[in-house]
């Protein structure tokens, strides 16, 4: 019957123990040699034996010297582990304000690049605030009769200035979201009557692209709890977004949905190019484009679905989206549903 394993020993806690000995003088190669040659002809017999043990019982080494030995190895053990953990601190130390200030630079870079944005879109806005006065004057003909030709030059350019002054919008809009101040005014709002307004709206730039832009909405939606305004342009966005990646002959739909009594289920489901799922996680980052190359097929800055990640959780809500590369997507977000109305 085989014997149990030794006890756990101070012996057993330092590595190379033969090899330190020698070093002491303690014993000698041949000494070591025959002892580790001793320690396996024991084991042979079962019966395990330590190193240290061997060379006492060979009598090469006196008890109390190895104890001692043994002592000095666990006592430059410790310290060296001591030396190493407070390396290891130290080095923990410095990454830590390495990070601290690598984290503080992402803010104040953050800062700067939002106070530059809204800077520049409010000096902006002065300058194409005289431009659109100065265009719709001529339009109006008020300061002198103008050709058709002239007329349909001057219409191009005043829907540009609207669609610039809609960025111009938007990048004050992101300033304020990412210093935290952007505020939204909760309201009681006919959620129908936005929906509505929304599709027609957009209807126009649907058949243009010879897209089908419709409402599913349950019978009984409530009004819900929103800001109005800001949910409005949320509805834009989206819908915009669904006509612009939706090939001809494909789709738009608006949908309003009850869920439970308490929640109004708001989506906008499209029939397009969908979206990969390794491009799922990114599109709610400012400025991303779902196709980055330098001849995009699709315009926009990229800020759109930002912002509407940001309005909508500024409602206390989230925005979910469900896609599949190829097969269109589904975005859509719950209010909350306004009791007796």
């Amino acid at each position: 019957m085989s014997q149990s394993s030794p006890k756990l020993s101070p012996e057993m806690l330092v590595p190379r123990m033969g090899e330190y000995l020698i070093q002491k003088d303690l014993i000698t190669d041949e000494n070591l040699k025959v002892a580790l040659d001793y320690q396996l002809e024991q084991a042979e017999k079962d019966n395990q034996i330590l190193l240290g043990q061997a060379l006492i019982d060979l009598k090469f080494i006196q008890r109390s010297d190895l104890d001692q030995a043994v002592t000095e190895q666990i006592l430059q053990l410790r310290n060296a582990l001591q030396a190493a953990n407070r390396t290891l601190e130290r080095r923990v130390e410095e990454r830590t304000a390495e990070l601290q200030q690598a984290l503080q630079r992402v803010s104040e870079l953050s800062q700067l690049k939002a106070n530059f944005i809204s800077n520049i879109s409010h000096e902006l806005k002065t300058p194409l605030t005289h431009v659109k006065g100065y265009v719709e004057l001529l339009i109006s003909e008020s300061l002198g009769p103008i050709s058709d030709e002239q007329k349909h030059a001057l219409q191009v350019s005043q829907q540009a200035s609207h669609k610039l002054e809609g960025l111009i919008e938007d990048l004050i809009m992101v300033s304020l979201a990412s210093r935290g101040e952007l505020s939204v005014k909760l309201d009681d709002m006919d959620i129908r009557r936005l929906v509505s307004l929304a599709v027609k709206s957009f209807t126009e730039k649907a058949q243009h692209r010879e897209i089908e832009l419709k409402t599913n909405i349950d019978e009984n939606i409530p009004f819900a709890q929103g800001d109005s305004q800001k949910i409005g342009w949320v509805l834009g966005q989206l819908i915009d977004n669904g006509i612009k990646f939706t090939s001809k002959g494909g789709s738009v739909v608006v949908g309003l949905n009850r869920e439970g009594e308490n929640l109004v289920v708001v989506s906008v489901t499209d029939t397009g190019i969908g979206i990969g799922p390794n491009e799922i996680k990114d599109i709610f980052e400012p400025f991303h484009q779902l196709d980055g190359s330098s001849t995009r097929r699709y315009g926009g800055t990229g800020l759109g679905l930002s912002l509407v990640r940001q309005i909508i959780e500024a409602h206390g809500s989230m925005i979910e989206v469900q896609s599949e590369e190829g097969h269109g997507s589904i975005f859509k977000f719950p209010l909350l549903a306004v009791a007796g109305k």
